[in-house]
């Protein structure tokens, strides 16, 4: 296996673009992703952002933008019925997953060997792996109080503004071998279009991630997840106001500062090189097309 292309992911521009990179470089693709937004339910270990581009790779996801495609959900209604709360929706093949992750991991196996199973059992080529094996959960302050995760998503609506977020247990973990090696061998490095706050800055302040990125060789670009200036999805806009930043490509820079040789995006950023193109990836040609200017991009800062 020649040099990977190193992706770091979380939530669905992340999991979009490594689809496209997949097309481009098959196995060689190496993504990095979030736990921060993992979750202990149902008697399962949940990792959504891992599974969420399992499931993109293996061609999997589901039309909702989540789970795996034409699953059913006889388990959650069975627990509505039993007189349950349940506010946390899985899919019974989703839970299948992660009952199966939460039993090898009381076995004793790593996070980063639970997640690569999956991806191996779903016919996935490029590899997967978590940013740490040591648990880390985001919480995020809203309306006067912390919530963990999924919690401030799904019951709080994502609503802000947020008044603060706190990764609980990063100061305790590392970045794992496998994560280590693959940005020390990449030929290209590059930060999904996800969340920058939440759902890259968790993957960030993993002690020896960010000195590993300016360590390494190879060019570290960015591809911006703003379209015309507006988020598509999720709350991105509501957590880049939390961080002072502008919702532009001169705000995804500077949140990025100090890390980057380049920045993928349809606005050019003040002082920092700049590939101008269509960021949007509405279908697997624009997935593609946009995989394969970034890997370009990346190669002329070389």
């Amino acid at each position: 296996m020649g040099s990977p292309v190193v992706v770091l992911a979380g939530g669905s521009g992340g999991a979009k673009l490594a689809r496209g990179l997949q097309d481009e470089v098959g196995g060689e693709l190496v993504v990095i992703a979030n736990t921060g937004d993992d979750v202990e339910i149902h008697g399962g270990h949940v990792s959504p952002d891992p599974d969420l581009v399992t499931f993109w790779l293996a061609d999997r996801i589901d039309d909702r933008g989540w789970g795996l495609r034409e699953d059913t959900f006889h388990v959650m209604d069975g627990l509505r019925e039993l007189g349950e709360e349940v506010w946390f929706n899985l899919g019974d093949r989703d839970l299948a997953l992660c009952l199966r992750r939460a039993r090898r991991l009381a076995e004793g196996a790593r996070l980063t060997e639970a997640i690569d199973e999956a991806r191996r059992a779903l016919g996935v080529p490029a590899r997967v792996l978590p940013m740490t094996d040591e648990p880390v959960r985001t919480h995020v302050r809203a309306a006067g109080r912390w919530w963990p995760f999924q919690d401030f998503m799904i019951r709080h609506g994502a609503a802000g503004p947020v008044e603060g977020v706190e990764l609980r247990g990063v100061d305790a973990a590392r970045p794992t071998a496998e994560a280590l090696e693959a940005i020390e061998r990449a030929r290209a490095i590059v930060i999904g279009p996800s969340n920058p706050v939440i759902s890259i800055g968790p993957m960030l302040a993993v002690p020896g991630v960010r000195d590993a990125l300016l360590a390494a060789r190879a060019p570290v670009v960015a591809v911006s997840p703003l379209v015309r200036g507006q988020v598509l999805k999720g709350p991105t806009a509501a957590f880049m106001a939390y961080g002072g930043l502008p919702l532009s490509s001169d705000g995804i820079a500077a949140h990025y500062a100090g890390l980057l040789d380049g920045l993928v995006a349809d606005e050019r950023a003040g002082g920092l090189p700049t590939l101008e193109t269509d960021v949007e990836m509405g279908d697997a040609a624009a997935r593609r097309r946009v995989a394969r200017e970034t890997l370009a991009f990346a190669g002329a800062l070389q």
